[in-house]
């Protein structure tokens, strides 16, 4: 009599979720030794780097996002709708919420998934600190269903702004947090401005639009060495960008964005990419250790400290680095997490030893839309880091979205992504308008 399958359940479809349940799926699946499953909220994956580019109208994610549902399909896994509210650890199973419609009617209702081997990667979304009025008043781009609110936002109020033009007024766009995605939407949004003047928004050019980004730090972009960070305040400075660092936003309203020493930044488009913390019902769930920004602890090999089979990659995993500190949280490291995973969890089925996660830094690169591209290669090799910039570093930050492709697709089916992208250029508009 044959064993039952073994059940692997990944919990979240993002970069690093959605790379491990291909790969499993590719080599357990495929071959019948193991039932993998996919669990995500969303019917559609698209890589978080790009939100910014589905805000301002660059990227349709109708076109780029990817079906969770025909991937599984294509790579030999099952893919399960729904938001996870628990899990029974001792008798395994997870519970899923129940599916509504817009009206309220029920479509599914609340289920238990079993699993043998759990996988969280649930990711992360921003953190507001709980600063008054964020909420009600400000957009976070932590989903493409946020991204395409912003998008039609955006939109509304360039299309107000053109119809009751007087030559004084400005449009007045205020982003709270200097990190990547900040940086990247304020180019990102002067890219948008010039690409709807050219399609009949003639009042609406750069010396209309008025974006500030603010950083309660000294610096933007942080977490990137600082001739890095000054290279990209000084290209955004050009752009027109107002760049306000050591500036805390303590309250949010329908005016604008209030600060710690009494200015109001005023604003009629507000987002919030400052912080971030793994979602809220993690802390503490299912007795597991978490941290205060709710993250699961996990130990080398990325297995919980509390549970051996459950493991946590990615944003929603804090794992320790032996220098100090702990992995941070980059695209680039859940990859990294995710081919680890991959690898212990065939290792735990073989009754094999499994291998501690050791983050190596390939460098950290920001575009700042078609206008340029500013980073570091090899951050941790050679003592450092080399700088790069313009076309050069253009291409690099391309080809990390490309590995992600190709670790899902494989590289004939990236090609053929590649030369559909090129195709589109040409044929359709630089700018989604609707």
């Amino acid at each position: 009599m044959t064993s039952p399958l073994k059940k692997i359940v990944i919990v979240g479809g993002g970069a690093g979720g959605l790379e491990l349940a291909t790969s499993l799926g590719r080599k357990l699946g495929r071959k019948n030794k193991a039932e993998i499953t996919l669990v995500d909220r969303n019917n559609s994956h698209l890589w978080k780097p790009l939100l910014h580019e589905v805000a301002t109208g660059t990227l349709d994610d109708g076109v780029d996002a990817l079906s969770y549902m025909a991937h599984a399909r294509n790579h030999h896994f099952h893919f399960q709708l729904g938001s996870l509210t628990d899990i029974d650890r001792q008798q395994k199973v997870l519970h899923l919420d129940e599916i509504r419609d817009g009206a309220g009617d029920l479509l599914v209702p609340a289920r238990a998934l079993p699993y043998d081997l759990l996988v969280m990667a649930l990711g992360s979304t921003s953190n507001d600190f709980g600063t008054p009025g964020v909420k009600e008043h400000c957009i976070f781009l932590d989903s493409p269903v946020q991204a395409k609110r912003f998008h039609n936002e955006m939109i509304n109020l360039f299309l107000r702004f053109s119809a009751q033009h007087d030559g004084e007024e400005r449009v007045n766009i205020a982003i709270v947090g200097g990190g990547a995605t900040g940086v990247e939407l304020s180019a990102e949004l002067h890219n948008a401005v010039q690409q709807l003047h050219s399609y009949g928004f003639k009042a609406l050019d750069s010396k209309a639009l008025n974006v500030t980004l603010v950083e309660a730090g000294e610096r933007i972009l942080p977490a990137l060495p600082p001739r890095i960070s000054a290279a990209a305040h000084q290209e955004l400075t050009k752009l027109g960008v107002s760049v306000l660092t050591q500036t805390m936003v303590t309250q949010a309203d329908a005016a604008g964005l209030h600060t710690k020493d009494g200015q109001l930044i005023p604003a009629e488009l507000m987002v919030w990419a400052a912080g971030i913390k793994a979602p809220d019902f993690l802390k503490d769930i299912a007795e597991l250790e978490t941290t205060r920004t709710n993250q699961l602890v996990v130990g080398p090999t990325l297995q919980t400290t509390r549970d051996a089979d459950i493991f946590a990659i990615g944003d929603c995993a804090s794992c320790p680095l032996p220098s100090g500190g702990f992995v941070p949280p980059r695209a680039q490291a859940a990859h990294q997490m995710a081919s680890l995973a991959h690898n212990n969890i065939l290792a735990l089925l073989k009754g094999q030893p499994l291998k501690d996660y050791t983050y190596k830094d390939h460098g950290s690169l920001v575009s700042l839309s078609r206008f340029s591209t500013v980073g570091s290669l090899m951050g941790n090799l050679m003592r450092g880091s080399m700088m790069i910039e313009g076309r050069i570093a253009r291409a690099v930050y391309i080809s990390l979205y490309r590995m992600h492709q190709i670790a899902l697709h494989g590289y004939l089916k990236t090609g053929l992504i590649m030369l559909v992208g090129r195709i589109n250029r040409v044929i359709r508009p630089h700018l989604k308008l609707h």
